[in-house]
């Protein structure tokens, strides 16, 4: 089955949807250029409302790895997804601090990019277009990779199921796909889930 990832959320009406949506996981971003930026503690209040069995995620560019490991520790998020420049020896720094999960996106343009991710130690790869610049990519691309991934970048109710068919992610991950003039919407959100779900039972 593939999993469902719902990003940047930022307001309790959107974990309500997500909690009455069942995705496997929600973002929240900590990118402080982002627009979809939420704080810490924001975030921990996000994270409480949010029904047990969803995994929180928490999506970070270039921060320090004392930051990002304290909040996982803390159970604020569950994951970490990686967004910036960073590499093995900061990966290696992140372990020595928790043993959470990673994910580590990647900006898919070429196959060099794909050979790129399936090197990482990260225990999961997110295959994107760019830093969150909801535009699709060439997704023959990701289907060159020998790791399972999520595939992220311009995915919307209307082309998620394309998208499944083609290149069988193990995750979708969507944002700016399932918001209206900024913000999440609900019907977007559900229509983004149905698509999936019904791939799933094809």
């Amino acid at each position: 089955m593939t999993r469902v990832k719902l990003c940047g959320l930022m307001r309790p009406a959107d974990i309500e949807a997500a909690n009455r949506l069942g995705p496997d996981y929600v973002g929240f971003v900590f990118a402080p250029k982002s627009r979809r930026f939420i704080g810490h503690d924001k975030a921990e209040e996000l994270r409480g409302r949010l029904r047990c069995g969803i995994k929180a995620v928490g999506v970070f560019t270039d921060e320090a790895p004392e930051v990002v490991a304290a909040l996982l520790e803390r159970g604020v998020i569950d994951l970490a997804q990686l967004h910036g420049d960073e590499d093995e020896r900061y990966l290696a720094e992140l372990r020595r601090l928790t043993d959470r999960p990673v994910i580590r996106a990647f900006r898919i343009r070429s196959p060099e990019d794909i050979r790129r991710a399936q090197e990482s130690t990260a225990e999961h790869l997110l295959l994107d277009s760019g830093a969150g610049t909801g535009e699709t990519f060439d997704w023959s691309l990701a289907g060159m990779s020998s790791r399972p991934f999520f595939l992220a970048g311009g995915l919307t109710p209307e082309n998620v199921g394309a998208a499944i068919r083609q290149v069988h992610p193990l995750a979708v991950d969507v944002s700016s796909g399932i918001e209206t003039d900024g913000s999440k919407d609900e019907k977007k959100m559900a229509a983004f889930v149905a698509a999936v779900r019904k791939e799933d039972r094809l």
